[in-house]
């Protein structure tokens, strides 16, 4: 059974830095394509970054690029995202997934999904 598994998430200001991690089991992590998605209230879910299995490539919403850092660690089965200068439209719950259809940026290309971490922040 897929699981994943999210922390990190919390309350900040404006200008701060939060580190999310994303703890997968019950599959093979170091062989697929992870990305995180978040979901503010009223909003629907949308793609925040992703990784390739290895980790050389990257690819960032233009909201977040150059302030997010996506990585991860595939001997610990974990994904990180590095939250830097936080802006209060940051705010949402942030959520891991893996991707098991190919489509990178759509919540549709993923089948297995976090029960997701709130990250809120203050102005």
């Amino acid at each position: 059974q897929v699981q994943l598994v999210e922390s990190g998430g919390g309350l900040v200001q404006a200008g701060g830095s939060l580190r999310l991690s994303c703890a997968a089991s019950g599959l093979t992590f170091s062989t697929y394509v992870m990305a995180w998605f978040r979901q503010a209230p009223g909003k629907e879910r949308e793609f925040v970054a992703a990784i390739s299995w290895s980790g050389g490539g990257t690819r960032y919403d233009d909201s977040v690029k150059g302030r997010f850092i996506i990585s991860r660690d595939n001997a610990k089965n974990t994904m990180f995202l590095q939250m830097n200068s936080l802006k209060p439209d940051d705010t949402a719950v942030y959520y891991c997934a893996t991707n098991t259809r190919g489509s990178l940026y759509s919540p549709g290309g993923y089948a297995y999904w976090g029960q997701g971490t709130q990250v809120t922040v203050s102005s």
